[in-house]
């Protein structure tokens, strides 16, 4: 190992230029996913907080039942997605009305006639308020002869989870495409440090050496070229980060699992790459 490490360490020296470049390409492949992550995190968390406000309103229809809107609650209070069950009756979605749009006070004060709705107010687990639990949920309620409508907000439900997945969508179709061009200058370093001791590795093949000993150095090569650009890849989205932080808005960082996992992914990336690029070489020579 100590052999594979020196010789790693001189295929930096002897090319420095091509080492630099690889390592840049990587980071900047990484980068543009850490970009997109601290997108999608961000977002993530808006989710999350917009998601704990999601509530499903049942509204009930004038002169219902009030036993029959009991059993409706014991009902829904059954489901796994539901957390709580709220009745809330006419007089109080006024009073409600009147904390939330205080300037629509005096115009309910001249009507003699409560016009708002009786409604019962259901709560959903945090694991259940993407779009299919919610439809589920105002599908039960729907089936009572005394409910008149079944509201969630639908729509930006809907228009939030869908930012959700084309966000992930596009850090992994921009980052596969950077990662790309990241394996091919990697490939043609190595490539060019191959062609530079290719008399030396064919004087290894006479004595014997093994395809995995010829390899290691070039695997090593490869992995310290994919941290660096993964280290680099770091630096760079944190320095977005308090750049939009400061002079932005407020933002998170992302994970320091994800962190952790995007610098070994270009410690990874290199190797494969320098696998790649060694075993077709060995290949070539026979």
């Amino acid at each position: 190992m100590s052999y594979s490490l020196r010789e790693a360490i001189s295929g930096f020296r002897r090319a420095p230029l091509l080492t630099g470049l690889s390592a840049g390409m990587v980071a900047l492949a990484l980068f543009v996913i850490g970009l997109f992550s601290l997108v999608a995190h961000n977002l993530r968390i808006a989710l999350e907080e917009v998601e704990s406000r999601v509530e499903v309103v049942v509204y009930l229809r004038d002169g219902a039942d009030l036993n029959e809107v009991g059993e409706a609650e014991d009902d829904l209070r059954r489901m796994p997605e539901v957390r709580s069950v709220r009745y809330v009756s006419k007089e109080q979605a006024v009073e409600k009305l009147r904390e939330d749009l205080p300037e629509f006070g005096e115009i309910f004060s001249e009507v003699e006639t409560n016009p708002l709705p009786a409604s019962l107010e259901l709560q959903v687990e945090s694991g259940s308020r993407d779009p299919e639990s919610l439809a589920r949920i105002s599908d039960v309620a729907a089936v009572y002869p005394f409910v008149e409508d079944v509201r969630y907000g639908t729509d930006w439900v809907d228009r939030l989870y869908l930012l959700r997945r084309i966000g992930l969508l596009s850090s992994v179709g921009l980052g596969a495409a950077f990662a790309v061009v990241g394996a091919l200058i990697i490939g043609s370093a190595i490539r060019i440090a191959l062609y530079a001791r290719r008399e030396e590795i064919f004087v290894m093949r006479l004595v014997g050496a093994r395809d995995s000993f010829v390899r290691r150095p070039f695997l090593i090569e490869g992995a310290i070229t994919g941290l660096l650009g993964g280290i680099l890849a770091t630096f760079l989205t944190y320095w977005a980060y308090m750049m939009v932080h400061a002079f932005v808005f407020p933002v998170s960082f992302v994970p320091l699992t994800w962190v952790a996992g995007g610098i070994g992914g270009g410690a990874l990336f290199g190797v494969l790459a320098s696998r790649l690029s060694v075993g077709r070489y060995l290949r070539e020579i026979g």
